[in-house]
């Protein structure tokens, strides 16, 4: 790690030898390094190393009952983490593993106490981002990651977004360029005879059936402790105000945001080709056309809004199911309600 008098010095690096080489370093000793993944950059520490992945918590400033997820490269052989694995979640994996699909297992009692936040289960992922692949292999550790942010803030989908929450907190971040899928991976429990949707994603609820014959969606009872990243807290947030409306209401979008520009506020709209050309605000962060766009895309508008304007009025798109379900997710705990 590399310190000057008692500051941290954040290091932005593309994933070379050296770089590797440094990040196995940094796991070693217990240290953070944050790293691509094709849905967002995740902060990463060795599983197995309870002081480091509490220092997670620490460094972003998570509740320690939001559990975290286990990162592994493709060839990890998961049986020393978990046990009792389904057919279907075999099914499962061959058809979407390596990619934004985390499953939820009986833990085997080997990683960290604090990756499962005092439960009896543990979530794996086995990220498909070439650069994420390389990292695991290097580090050749199972890794607990959260996203590489400030605790409730908008997640990071590049390097920079990353540099900007924890410059001086983490030595290393490894640069994997813009990621891909934008929303965070979809969560399964698959603990059950059936898979059920604990966080929705890009890997949706419909696809999973298909593979699996069925799969529920998780509605969480009060005061049932949270099973998933996602679930309980408010997430996603840009540092600025926000408002959402519906598709339905986007005429009164429009109206709130004249009103506002008119008031002297710096609003922008937010939201999809559709409504962009039906409205044609001047003041625009453009989420794209398809669920898959607009996914991309949420995060680094939300990052962009948040430089650019004192408020985001978000209009969510018409369109419902697969995809969107998980971007509705992200944009409503992003966005919240009307004020």
């Amino acid at each position: 790690m590399n310190f000057t008098g008692s500051k941290m010095i954040t290091e932005i690096k593309k994933p070379d030898s050296d770089c590797l080489s440094a990040a196995r370093n940094i796991i070693e000793q217990g240290g953070l390094v944050a790293f691509p993944t094709e849905t967002v950059y995740g902060l990463g520490a060795n599983a197995f190393d309870e002081e480091a992945v509490l220092s997670i918590f620490r460094v972003k400033g998570r509740p320690q009952d939001n559990p975290l997820i286990v990162h592994v490269h493709e060839g990890y052989d998961i049986s020393r983490i978990v046990t009792d694995i389904p057919d279907y979640a075999k099914k499962l994996a061959q058809k979407y593993l390596p990619g934004p699909l985390t499953m939820v297992f009986k833990s085997r009692g080997t990683v960290a106490d604090a990756v499962s936040c005092g439960l009896d289960t543990v979530g794996i992922r086995v990220p498909s981002h070439p650069d994420a692949q390389r990292f695991l292999r290097a580090v050749g550790l199972p890794i607990a990651a959260p996203s590489a942010n400030i605790s409730k803030h908008v997640s990071p989908v590049t390097a920079e977004h990353v540099f900007s929450d924890l410059n001086g907190k983490i030595p290393l971040i490894i640069d994997g360029g813009k990621c891909t899928g934008g929303i965070e991976s979809t969560v399964l429990d698959c603990t059950g005879t059936v898979p059920c949707v604990l966080r929705s994603g890009l890997v949706t609820r419909e696809m999973i059936a298909e593979i699996a014959g069925d799969c529920g969606e998780f509605v969480p009872k009060a005061g049932e402790k949270v099973r998933s990243p996602g679930m309980k807290y408010k997430h996603y947030s840009p540092n600025c105000d926000t408002m959402l409306f519906s598709f339905e209401e986007r005429y009164a979008a429009m109206d709130e945001y004249k009103r506002q520009r008119a008031a002297g506020v710096n609003a922008y709209i937010m939201c999809n080709g559709e409504c962009a050309r039906e409205l044609n605000p001047e003041h625009l962060l453009f989420l794209g056309e398809s669920g898959e766009d607009i996914a991309a895309n949420l995060y680094d508008r939300l990052r962009e809004g948040e430089r650019v304007a004192n408020m985001i009025i978000a209009i969510a798109p018409g369109e419902r199911g697969g995809v969107m379900t998980g971007v509705m997710n992200r944009l409503t705990k992003a966005c919240g309600s009307k004020k």
